[in-house]
């Protein structure tokens, strides 16, 4: 009896230790995943939804998107909220509560915005997540995020912006190279500050990631770096490819060549839309077509709120 107790436990410790080796190589696979693979698969079901209109096409499609890679809830897009309220609506199955509470992180940096938005909390509502369980989610993702990191990409935001409203050419030269020698040390410390390291406003100052990267441009000495480097958090998922290439964009036309992704600037300095969409989508931003149809709608969608 006792042998067969020491076997059985065995098996079960071998059982146990192969489900964790499967796990974490399961984790491991997810964490690796290339991003570009993953804003290209949400442009093509974006598409399906907004010019054929397979709204049960479009929510299959993302249902084994979001199986796959962790989602994001991308600006103007919001695919994964767009997916769980088009499943609501036709009463498919999106995995209930469980995908909302996994929803709250990704619009936790706007709270302060969708909390008003009364078609949201009452979404919540209708699967028993009241207001203000939502509230104690998001502050619980607050304490989540990185404070030394948030303290330093503030010092480099306001230090950013200030030198430009002063408009004294030689303090924004100054400036921008020591938040350039600030971002490399973050990112070799950190990581990239996205969203889900340091959120979006620090009390009521907004600082998004953008405005920084977009100086970087205008420095050829860091230009390559940060080329080569915001690649990486482009593929990981922690940079968005519209900040990545409005970088290019900018420090392409310092010298005078055509735009490479056409985002700096709108469609301006654009020699060859087809060689630009092809590029565009080598990093996972949509065509220009589909990019304007994504305004379009998102200024009709802000027009219908007001």
């Amino acid at each position: 009896m006792k042998y067969y107790n020491i076997k059985t436990q065995n098996k079960d410790i071998n059982s146990a230790y192969i489900i964790g080796l499967i796990l974490c190589l399961f984790l491991s696979a997810c964490k690796n995943r290339n991003y570009i693979s993953y804003y290209n698969k949400v442009n093509e079901i974006d598409s399906i939804y907004r010019v054929t209109h397979q709204t049960d096409e479009a929510i299959k499609q993302y249902r084994k998107l979001f199986r796959k890679y962790k989602p994001q809830n991308q600006d103007r897009r919001d695919e994964y909220e767009n997916y769980i309220r088009l499943a609501d609506q036709h009463n498919k199955n999106f995995g209930g509560k469980k995908s909302l509470y996994r929803l709250i992180p990704l619009i936790a940096p706007n709270w302060r915005y969708k909390k008003e938005d009364t078609s949201f909390i009452q979404l919540y509502k209708k699967y028993g997540i009241g207001k203000q369980e939502m509230e104690v989610k998001v502050e619980e993702w607050k304490k989540g995020l990185n404070q030394k990191l948030i303290d330093s990409f503030t010092v480099a935001f306001q230090r950013d912006q200030s030198s430009r409203k002063e408009g004294n050419y030689q303090d924004v030269i100054k400036n921008d190279k020591k938040n350039a020698e600030l971002l490399k040390w973050m990112f070799e410390n950190y990581g990239f500050p996205g969203l889900q390291k340091i959120g979006l406003w620090n009390d009521d100052l907004l600082m998004p990631s953008g405005p920084i990267l977009l100086h970087m441009a205008d420095y050829e000495e860091y230009h390559e770096y940060f080329k080569t480097k915001i690649l990486e958090y482009v593929k990981s998922g922690d940079c968005p490819p519209r900040d990545y290439a409005a970088m290019i964009d900018r420090n392409n036309s310092h010298h005078k060549l055509p735009y490479t992704y056409a985002v700096y600037q709108g469609y301006e300095n654009i020699k060859d839309s087809a060689t630009v969409n092809r590029n565009r989508k080598s990093i996972g931003l949509p065509s220009l077509k589909h990019a304007q149809w994504i305004t379009k709608d998102f200024f009709k969608k802000i027009k219908k709120k007001n």
